[in-house]
């Protein structure tokens, strides 16, 4: 039972922590699964934790998605941006091609090039805002960017406000919107996950729960403090942990 325990709370930190922030929850989770073998770690638990994080931040973001009256052309476009990702996610899904793309070797070097191009987008100062900035147009440019996320690695965190800071939005402004962004992408992959869960016999226990409330906790202390870390400091330590990830997977492949 103690080590079950302990199981659920490593795949809750790494979920609840890796998803929020420009590092990759799937790259974090496929490696450490592949060098631990979890007794836990199924499609059920994944949806769980899954589940815990969408609960998060849909918590976190409350006022803003349920001020329909004030926020609905805000929520529209988060919809739309989202459309992209949710449809080739979909398709890769489907197919079963999305398996091909969990490898170590592709995950070592996603985190590499896209945590150096997280850097160069950050650079610069910029200031656009999300209240006054954000369109159509942008949010599709921020959207399509969004289904390189779909490769381990890459993070969906981490390529979202990328995109943004490309389109010159500030920092904590850039970090919101991929987090709105994470709400439709969080919901198709726990959909996804319980279709195929309803196939089965289910074994409803104490551990889906935990994994469900832990992951929960971890997401939101994640999404409060990182937008606390975001207004006053650059993306550097990211961009550094990534590189020396990516340093750390070349050594064990090659």
């Amino acid at each position: 039972m103690f080590q079950n325990i302990i199981e659920i709370l490593i795949l809750s930190i790494v979920q609840g922590v890796s998803e929020f922030l420009p590092i990759s929850s799937s790259a974090h989770l496929i490696v450490i699964e592949s060098l631990y073998e979890f007794k836990n770690s199924s499609l059920l638990i994944d949806v769980s934790l899954h589940l815990g994080s969408l609960t998060a931040i849909a918590f976190f973001f409350r006022k803003d998605l349920l001020d329909l009256k004030n926020n609905r052309h805000l929520l529209t476009l988060i919809l739309i941006g989202s459309l992209p990702v949710i449809i080739v996610g979909f398709i890769l899904y489907q197919t079963g091609a999305i398996n091909y793309l969990r490898d170590i070797k592709v995950i070592a070097w996603t985190t590499l090039i896209f945590g150096v191009l997280l850097f160069i987008a950050d650079k610069s100062n910029f200031d656009k805002k999300l209240s006054s900035n954000l369109n159509l147009k942008t949010i599709l440019f921020i959207g399509l960017f969004q289904i390189l996320s779909l490769i381990p690695g890459v993070s969906r965190a981490g390529i979202t406000i990328t995109a943004a800071r490309i389109l010159k939005f500030n920092r904590v402004d850039s970090s919101k919107i991929s987090f709105l962004l994470s709400i439709p992408a969080l919901g198709g992959a726990s959909f996804l996950g319980l279709k195929d869960i309803i196939k089965q016999p289910l074994e409803f226990n104490y551990l889906i729960i935990l994994a469900i409330i832990t992951s929960f906790v971890f997401s939101y202390m994640t999404v409060k403090f990182f937008l606390i870390y975001i207004n006053k400091f650059s993306m550097n330590v990211f961009v550094i942990y990534r590189i020396f990830v990516a340093v750390i997977l070349f050594l064990i492949i090659y």
